[in-house]
């Protein structure tokens, strides 16, 4: 079986999985706190915090999409940490799902410290460990997973996102 032919034969039996695993989540008690609620922050502060906050508090990196500028951070987790040091990289994305656009990573990162598992939004530059790929995030995900560590976001409308071929991403001098 060729690797386009894998590809699509795993991207399935993920996406079949993550249903089930939506199904199987749906059970849940109004009282219980929301995925998307994180609390890895390495250093304490009196501020509160958000996800949102959350996922943009340690490195400012640059970033184009088809050639044109946007503003992007990565957060301060370990993956996070172990992608910028692939940095600069230029890579090549396709659709996956109508939610995302996806590209293969140079070497697979680091996923021990990770955070909780939080669901992607829209903005997202994710890591998908069973891959080892990139994902850029131009719809909300569905649910928050092991598997999808979130590194950073990148501020783009859904249009522009949806629509990129190509993403550089360089450390910010």
């Amino acid at each position: 079986m060729n690797s386009a032919a894998l590809r699509v034969l795993a991207r399935a039996v993920t996406a079949t999985a993550l249903v089930l695993t939506a199904a199987a989540c749906t059970n849940t008690s109004p009282a219980s706190p929301s995925a998307t609620t994180t609390t890895w922050q390495q250093t304490p502060t009196s501020e509160a915090h958000t996800a949102s906050s959350d996922r943009n508090t340690a490195m400012d990196i640059r970033v184009t999409l088809d050639g044109r500028p946007v503003d992007a951070t990565l957060n301060d987790s370990p993956a996070a940490r172990d992608f910028a040091e692939l940095l600069p990289l230029t890579l090549d994305l396709e659709d996956f799902h109508q939610t995302e656009r996806i590209a293969d990573l140079p070497r697979r990162l680091t996923t021990s410290g990770a955070p909780e598992p939080g669901a992607p939004k829209a903005g997202d530059l994710t890591y998908y460990a069973p891959w080892g790929n990139l994902a850029l995030f131009y719809r909300d995900g569905d649910s928050a997973s092991d598997d999808l560590l979130i590194l950073g976001s990148i501020d783009a409308d859904a249009d522009r996102l949806a629509g990129a071929d190509r993403i550089t991403i360089e450390a910010a001098p």
